[in-house]
């Protein structure tokens, strides 16, 4: 309405107004998440786990084993293109919670973030890059959650449940799990000294049980501009196991049989809490955020071992000796964290500052039976209390420019290192001090809406951990026995990566080209004094690695869909600081294959398959290993609820096996734990 020679100069009288609704009626609008279980992104991979059925029951190590590029050790360690040397964060920050992964479910994760070349926002430590864990937390209005439970051979239990409710002001969740695990295994092993004309053969059996609980939980507040958030995960576990080593040793002639059975229970306790606040301002993408946490963990584990010598048999007619030993570890890392980012036009600039302060102390006390006493006896050639302090205070700048061809970021972040290490039993102190600055560059250049290119560069450094510092061994098998190198240096990392993104409707291709160079190389010699085999970390000269990874996701048809990752790769180790011997080099790959079918009556049915090749290391090398995984799952309720059986391992081939060659012994060994497993799983989501 328009009404005309209107004067306000005071109080007018402008009749009845009628007032017309002009709402419309809008469409629905439905908002989908990509159901691939792997995405590309210019930084890396985003795995979800909840899209792939392998994963279904299991744990974030069984979603890693299932990662393209990724492989998982025997002991659970992280190696990424062929390094293990990986930031893993909980939430994007540090957490002595990541020791333990086998612990977190894969039903309590949101995304799996892998950043082969970070850029200066992330920590510059490790040498293959980051992998971020994102735990689940309520997104959705209203009142959410979900039960599963997952029941398989040799009783094996995992049952977890879920919960989220979100309002306008408040957001709050919390998730439980509960596993019981069980799972046998073996080890043989044959080494031989040529000097001494002498063999070892050893055979391991192995009997493993673990109780875990898993709680994560938090809460958001949010008002005005901003957001309060509150963060935090607690788990308990205890593990029992029994290793009984058999042992034929033949020297000068001689035979010696003898048994080593150690059993073991460990208790372990870890508690993660966060305060994060975020406060936006007017202009859209322009925030502060900063966070403070801590990070607890205490682990507590008893030895008993027996010993029955010039016997084959462990009766307790043929015990000759018994030993204990208590370790008591306890972790604690607190971070400090602020993070600034300022948009402007086609671009942004973000600045930080971050603190992490970390503290080990590992008290070990080993004991042996005294006959005269007939009671144990402390050993103090052995037992030890290695404390480890660091402190890394870092500081960086990240300026990133955008256009529809063209996108680019440049950082710089500088880290100042405090290292404090103290031995106990020695009074023996060792402390460093050093600086460094770390470049970054990423940049991706856009041929057209389907095609791009990429480049990144980033300078990075690996510290040695506390365990590998701690000189002091560990005799549980006593002519086998590793210990720490406190001399250790850090590595030094320059990293490249050349890569081609293709994204289609229905599919998308990832080529990346990468090499790594390595100063100062980390890795486990083995050395032989008076029959007794010695493992402990050194720094070799350098080690270059350079490959190709080519990763895919294709939905061929509405019932057929496949994505995978090839990675093919060439390591050179040089350790002729050492000695010649200790210079090695290899080619490598490792392919990693999803396939999905949709069946008729709502079935889905996948099959994942693993390879990798041998793999060097600068004294022998890994040998290949392979498995295949298949599942297959009913919805039914509308998708609210689903049952699935998983068989892992099918063909049970899956096992670790490797040698070692050098000038004095050679050696050989086989592991193989029950990896053929089926389990059941239910699912309920509302």
């Amino acid at each position: 309405m328009n009404i005309p020679n209107v004067k306000v100069s005071g109080t007018e009288d402008l009749g009845t107004l009628e007032l017309k609704s002009e709402n419309q009626n809008l469409e629905e609008v439905v908002v989908e998440t990509s159901k691939m279980p792997v995405r590309t992104t210019m930084e890396g991979l985003t795995i979800t786990p909840d899209n792939n059925l392998a994963n279904t029951g299991g744990t974030l190590l069984d979603v890693l084993r299932n990662t393209p590029s990724i492989s998982v050790s025997e002991d659970g360690a992280i190696s990424l293109r062929g390094s293990s040397g990986t930031n893993i964060l909980i939430n994007g920050r540090n957490s002595s919670l990541t020791q333990n992964l086998d612990q977190l479910p894969a039903s309590a994760v949101e995304e799996i973030k892998i950043i082969n070349n970070p850029n200066a926002r992330y920590d510059a430590e490790a040498e293959a890059g980051v992998i971020d864990i994102v735990l689940k937390k309520g997104i959705e209005l209203g009142t959410h959650g979900g039960l599963e439970a997952t029941y398989g051979t040799r009783n094996r239990t995992n049952l977890g449940a879920r919960i989220s409710h979100r309002s306008l002001k408040w957001n709050t969740y919390a998730g439980y799990n509960y596993r019981n695990w069980k799972s046998i295994g073996t080890r043989e092993s044959t080494r031989f000294l040529f000097e001494d004309d002498e063999s070892l053969i050893q055979n391991t059996n192995n009997t493993d049980h673990d109780i875990g609980h898993n709680l994560n939980y938090g809460a958001d507040y949010y008002f005005g501009n901003n957001v309060l958030s509150y963060e935090g995960v607690f788990q308990a576990s205890e593990n029992w196991q029994t290793n009984t080593l058999f042992a034929e040793q033949v020297r000068g002639g001689k035979e010696f049989d003898y048994v080593r059975r150690n059993s073991e229970n460990e208790t372990d306790d870890g508690l993660d809490n966060a305060l994060i606040f975020e406060h936006s301002f007017k202009e859209k993408g322009h925030l502060l955020r900063a966070s403070a946490s801590h990070s607890y963990r205490n682990q507590y584990k008893t030895q008993n071992i027996e010993i029955f010598n010039n016997s084959l048999i462990p009766d307790p007619g043929n015990l000759t000796g018994q030993e204990r030993a208590f370790t008591d570890e306890v972790r604690n890392i607190s971070v400090f964290q602020a993070d600034y980012i300022r948009p402007f036009e086609s671009g942004k600039f973000e600045t930080g500052l971050k603190s992490t302060l970390r503290k080990f102390d590992n008290d070990y006390q080993y004991l042996r039976f005294q006959e005269a006493s007939q009671d144990f006896v402390l050993d103090p050639a052995i037992s030890n209390r290695f404390i480890y302090k660091d402190q890394i205070h870092a500081g960086y700048m990240v300026y990133s420019k955008t256009n529809p061809k063209f996108e680019y970021a440049v950082g710089l972040r500088g880290e100042l290192t405090k290292v404090d290490t103290y031995l106990e039993n020695t009074n023996e102190t060792n402390k460093q001090s050093y600086f460094n600055l770390f470049p970054s560059v990423q940049a991706l250049y856009n041929l057209n809406d389907q095609h791009a290119l990429k480049v990144t560069y980033s300078r990075r450094i690996d510290r040695p951990r506390a365990w590998r510092l701690n000189p002091f061994p560990d005799i549980t098998d006593s002519l086998n026995v590793r210990r720490g190198n406190p001399e250790l240096d850090p590595e030094m990392i320059n990293s490249f990566e050349l890569g081609h993104l293709a994204n289609f409707e229905k599919s998308s291709f990832t080529t990346n080209l990468f090499y790594r160079k390595v100063n100062g190389q980390i890795d486990f010699i083995t050395i032989i004094e008076d029959g007794i085999s010695y493992s402990q970390p050194d720094n070799l000269l350098s080690s270059q690695s350079y490959g190709v990874e080519l990763i895919t996701t294709n939905e061929i048809t509405n019932w057929y869909a496949v994505n995978g990752g090839l990675t093919l790769f060439q390591i050179a180790v040089d350790g002729s600081n050492i000695g010649e011997e200790f210079t090695n080099s290899g080619f490598s790959w490792n392919v990693k294959l999803t396939q999905d079918f949709k069946l008729p009556l709502g079935i889905n049915f996948q099959l994942v398959g693993n390879y990798e090749s041998p793999e060097i290391e600068a004294q022998g090398r890994d040998l290949a290993q392979y498995y295949f995984d298949g599942s297959l799952q009913k919805s039914f309720l509308d998708g609210k609820g689903s049952l699935t059986f998983s068989a892992r391992d099918i063909f049970d081939t899956r096992r670790f096996a490797g040698n070692t060659l050098t000038n004095a012994f050679s050696q050989e060994f086989y592991s193989k734990r029950e990896t053929q497993i089926y389990l059941l799983s239910a699912r309920f989501n509302f």
